[in-house]
């Protein structure tokens, strides 16, 4: 297998003023000899963070991003809150740097009055904290990432990157009880909402490019914002406005592993001044799934959190009509995460459309499943993970939409691991890549938690899960068993399993009367009128 046949070259990155793909000598788009570990749930990313940032000290740097934080949220019980711990290190004269966007207003339901907050927090300890507005309008900072570098111990140095934020509802476990420090979401979903996500620990060489995409927006010479009411506003709170300087970037950590990483992003194409690091914006997620999706044979696996556009879908679907023998499995949320009387509909357009293209293109060979836990509450599903035939693996804090693609500013790995897996391998496209461990590993790993396995009874060298045709077909007996189960008034013992089949939502006729012109006259499902994606194409 050639890397460049899943990878995108820096032609196909389509940006040529970033830096991440001219830092090697060789000028490679991605870094090799990479350990990078799955983190599956707030519950087990929290306290690997904490133990990272209090392993610090004088000196080392912390770099992080984040869509939201909640300065309260316990990483790991009592003493351990995210403000607490950043403020810490910082009082330890750990090189605290953050980036946060500012935000719409509280009264829009988003997170502004919480980012302040933690930057509060921050700040007290000698930190430095910046709330970032540099986005299009309607646009959002949705990169969730955290560098750890430790200038004379590089062997610690570790970046964690993926869909979880530093806030509320994000610390539950694969039990999905929920996080004991919540904020409502639809009423479905109940006080506590089970919660359902995954973040990468990454150690090696691919550390220095996480760091290097942070050092590129903190560098940014543009005003934090155009606002003039917010630029008054950050004057009257003496909030810090300029990014200090940061230390020079030492050199990246030794290899650890056999994972090659490359870092993708989006930054959207900004009206009248651009970011210097991306002029013309990037798209190279929306690239890198494409260039990735041309290569699927046997498997595409899907967990996500939105799922809908037909923009975004129509290169899943080109893949399923392409190739007969392709399936696609999707785990996304039951019930959209905002359920108001204007919300809902649109979220609800939004996935109709994407679905009704995929299965027009694979028929039977689409399925699509919501979670719940074992209480029968249904689980929201923030993942944002891709698995195509066991070979490639996406990670990172975009969604399968275009916003995601195109509009909001996000950051993604894809790993390829450099080995292949020794269980049976087998060739799934008669591409000659065959399955490669991270990307098995991965996927079973996720299947065992849906499928009710334990770590003991997990699949062996052996086991057909192995099979992505088999698998296919587990989840769907799965699925069905529960269905029958409810189906038949929940008689009986209650089958394993977590999965629920999902069925193509219905609209009242007076939501599809008043939305569904609306949708197509002037605003895409993600909630955006048309105009403000102008020049955002990929």
């Amino acid at each position: 297998m050639e890397l460049t046949d899943w990878l995108l070259t820096p032609d196909e990155r389509g940006n040529g003023a970033t830096r991440l793909d001219s830092r090697r000598a060789d000028r490679t788009a991605w870094s090799h000899g990479n350990l990078v570990r799955p983190l599956i749930h707030g519950s087990t990313y929290f306290p690997a963070l904490l133990g990272a940032i209090r392993a610090q000290r004088a000196g080392d740097l912390l770099l992080f991003t984040d869509w939201r934080g909640d300065p309260d949220e316990r990483l790991d019980g009592p003493g351990t809150e995210i403000g607490r711990v950043l403020a810490e290190a910082a009082e330890r004269r750990v090189i605290v740097k953050g980036l946060v966007w500012r935000s719409h207003l509280d009264r829009f339901q988003f997170s502004e009055a919480e980012n302040r907050h933690l930057g509060d927090a921050v700040e007290a300890g000698g930190g430095e904290y910046l709330l970032d507005m540099r986005v299009r309008p309607g646009g959002s900072h949705h990169q969730k990432l955290v560098v750890l570098r430790h200038p004379d111990r590089p062997e610690l140095d570790v970046a964690f990157v993926g869909g979880i934020d530093l806030c509320h509802n994000r610390r539950d476990d694969a039990t999905h009880r929920g996080d004991p420090q919540s904020l409502p979401i639809a009423a479905a979903y109940g006080p506590h909402p089970p919660w359902h996500d995954i973040q990468l620990a990454i150690r090696g060489p691919a550390v220095g490019d996480i760091e290097a995409g942070f050092r590129e927006r903190w560098e940014d010479p543009a005003p934090l914002t155009r606002s003039p009411f917010v630029r008054l506003r950050e004057l009257a709170h003496r909030e810090d406005i300029h990014a200090d300087r940061l230390p020079p970037q030492t050199p990246d950590p030794a290899p650890r592993g056999t994972h090659t990483l490359q870092v993708l992003r989006t930054y959207p194409n900004r009206l009248l001044r651009g970011y210097e690091f991306a002029p013309d914006g990037e798209r190279s997620i929306a690239r890198g799934y494409r260039k990735a999706l041309r290569r699927a044979r046997a498997l595409i696996y899907l967990e996500d959190q939105y799922l809908w556009s037909p923009h975004v879908i129509e290169s899943f679907a080109e893949a399923l009509a392409a190739h007969p023998g392709l399936r696609l499995i999707a785990v996304i949320p039951s019930v959209p995460e905002q359920d108001g009387r204007l919300t809902l509909p649109m979220n609800l357009i939004g996935r109709i459309t994407a679905l009704d293209r995929l299965r027009r293109a694979g028929g039977g060979r689409v399925a699509v499943y919501g979670l719940e836990n074992h209480a029968g509450t249904p689980v929201y599903v923030h993942a944002k993970v891709c698995v195509i035939d066991d070979v490639w693996a996406s990670v990172g804090s975009d969604n399968i939409n275009l916003r995601s693609w195109t509009h909001d500013s996000e950051l993604t790995c894809a790993v390829l691991d450099e080995s292949t897996d020794p269980r049976e391998p087998r060739d799934p496209g008669g591409l000659g890549d065959g399955a490669r461990r991270f990307a098995r590993d991965l996927r079973l790993e996720l299947a065992c938690e849906h499928l009710d396995l334990t770590p003991d009874s997990a699949p062996p060298a052996s086991d057909p899960l192995c099979d992505p045709l088999k698998a296919f077909d587990a989840f769907a007996a799965s699925a069905a068993a529960l269905d029958a189960w409810y189906d038949n008034g929940r008689r009986g013992p209650r089958p394993p399993g977590r999965l629920r089949t999902y069925h193509r939502p219905r609209l009242s006729r007076m939501a599809s009367t008043l939305h569904a012109p609306l949708h197509r006259l002037f605003v895409d499902p993600d909630g955006r009128p048309f105009g403000l994606r102008r020049r955002n194409d990929y």
